[in-house]
């Protein structure tokens, strides 16, 4: 078998958890199948079967362009639909050999208010309230411009999917909320392949083309605009395209232990759950034309992560009623504060690690703890008794805590740790599990600085023109800390808005 040509083999999972397989027309048409990058492999797990995707030839490429989407993340591909329906002519590059970044990763689900899924579904909510809670989770931080936008447009971005069939209308929460926000697909499944296998479709319908293992290793500027991109292929010489925008979506910097190091020494070791391609790429191309990068320190520790494999145990399985216990089988935190202050509560403990507890109800709730099970985190008992001798937690404890976890549940009052969400349900239907975890890197709060226009900022705060940013490459809408489920929101808002604006920059300008 040639060394550029091999399959990968799709894993399906329990109820509808798959993979989705990749064919590359490689030179002279050839098909290629794509192996995954095996991190992002492993948190693929949102949607219902298999999906076959088709990436552009790069004898194909042309040497001019309306718009330049620079990375197939969830942003960038938003972008080119958005850019491709404005009646322009868009390319993505992509420099991993397959589309999704840290997107596919994505696991609880889509953050919205004022939706018609939280209408159907008798929850009021409102922008404000949305907007107010963000604003406190990230400590008073946030800029407040793009936080106003992203909350007043993210039901739109709901129904914008909705209407190219990607419906989010299962309802869940996560810390920091006090409403069901959270959208995910219709069976609870992850959220993260089945919005990429959606955007791809929508991608694919529109014939936009995607080259993947095209790595841009430059943006460049003439005449005061942007307008080429250097990318590298493999085996070909590096190649300048041209265009009348760009736009970068190249994700943050959490696979980089460099640049984490830099900005947070005392982070040196902990594990990642990022792809690996996430490693700061467009923020370095971006400073070098003049671009602020801005809150640089402020890196998102994630609770639950799996140590072994640096696996995000994703927020929807507490959304959904699991609680965290320490070695001693008690409950020492608000299972669903927000991620810093429970990541903290961790990493105080001796151990620096902890248990999530849950029941069958939850995991029949929560479709992602089937994939956790088949890669082997789940541990299980028919009680609690013979879960904790598993554990190795006195069994006397860990019963006594579920007991009065599920009277709080009955009193709908947590007396403990005034916990006030996702007490629907008590943990009262065999068999019962655990999750050992603790925290890992998770997020990038920092990045580029732009305006609500996704238009890059220089240091005298004027946009540099042509270029736009989406995703989360752009800083400052989280603050110093965000909320679970506000990556994917952030990811289509504003990766239509930079579709949008860099469609009406070309059509004013040329």
């Amino acid at each position: 078998m040639k060394k550029n040509s091999f399959w990968y083999v799709t894993l399906v999972f329990g109820t509808g958890i798959f993979m989705a397989s990749y064919r590359v027309v490689g030179k002279n048409k050839r098909s290629k199948n794509l192996k995954a990058e095996e991190d992002a492999a492993k948190e693929t797990k949102g949607g219902t079967g298999t999906s076959e995707q088709t990436y552009a030839d790069f004898s194909d490429l042309n040497d001019d362009y309306d718009i330049i989407i620079v990375g197939a993340s969830g942003a960038g591909m938003t972008a080119a639909i958005e850019a491709k329906d404005a009646g322009l002519n868009p390319v993505i590059l992509e420099k991993m050999p397959f589309a999704g970044g840290n997107t596919v990763k994505s696991s609880s689900g889509m953050n919205a208010s004022t939706t018609k899924f939280q209408e159907a579904e008798g929850i009021e909510d409102s922008n404000d309230a949305f907007y107010e809670e963000i604003l406190a989770g990230g400590h008073g931080t946030n800029d407040k411009a793009l936080l106003r936008y992203f909350v007043g447009h993210s039901a739109a971005a709901i129904d914008w999917l909705d209407q190219k069939g990607i419906k989010l209308n299962n309802l869940t929460i996560t810390g920091g909320m006090k409403q069901k926000r959270t959208h995910r697909p219709s069976d609870g499944s992850a959220i993260g392949s089945y919005l990429i296998k959606g955007l791809l479709k929508a991608v694919h319908k529109r014939n936009i083309p995607i080259l993947v293992n095209a790595a841009v290793t430059a943006i460049n500027k003439n005449e005061g605009k942007v307008d080429q991109v250097t990318v590298g292929i493999s085996g070909e010489e590096p190649k300048i395209l041209t265009a009348k925008a760009i736009i970068v979506a190249t994700g943050g910097f959490g696979a980089s232990k460099e640049m984490i190091e830099k900005f947070r020494p005392e982070l040196k070791g902990y594990i990642s759950t990022n792809q690996k391609g996430s490693t700061g790429d467009g923020i370095k191309m971006i400073e070098k034309l003049g671009g602020q990068a801005i809150d640089m320190e402020q890196i998102q520790i994630h609770p639950t992560v799996q140590q072994d494999e640096g696996i995000l145990i994703g927020e929807v399985v507490r959304g959904e009623g699991a609680i965290l216990v320490n070695q001693a089988g008690s409950r020492f935190v608000n299972e669903l504060d927000t991620r810093d202050k429970v990541s903290a509560a961790i990493t105080g403990l001796p151990e620096k690690s902890a248990y999530l507890i849950f029941d069958q109800g939850v995991r029949d709730r929560a479709k992602a703890i089937e994939f956790y099970d088949k890669k082997g985190y789940v541990s299980s008992g028919k009680d609690l008794k013979e879960l904790a001798e598993k554990l190795n937690i006195p069994g006397s404890q860990l019963a006594k805590t579920v007991v009065a976890w599920n009277q709080s549940v009955a009193d709908k009052r947590d007396k403990e740790f005034n916990r006030t969400t996702a007490m629907e349900d008590g943990l009262t239907k065999p068999d019962y599990f655990a999750i050992k975890i603790a925290p890992g890197i998770h997020y990038t709060m920092g990045g580029i600085k732009v305006n609500t226009r996704t238009e890059v900022l220089n240091k005298e705060n004027q946009p540099i023109e042509g270029l736009y940013v989406a995703g989360e490459l752009a800083g400052g809408l989280h603050g110093n800390n965000r909320i679970g489920g506000n990556s994917v929101a952030e990811i289509i808002v504003f990766g239509r808005q930079a579709g949008q604006q860099a469609a009406e920059y070309v059509k004013n300008q040329y």
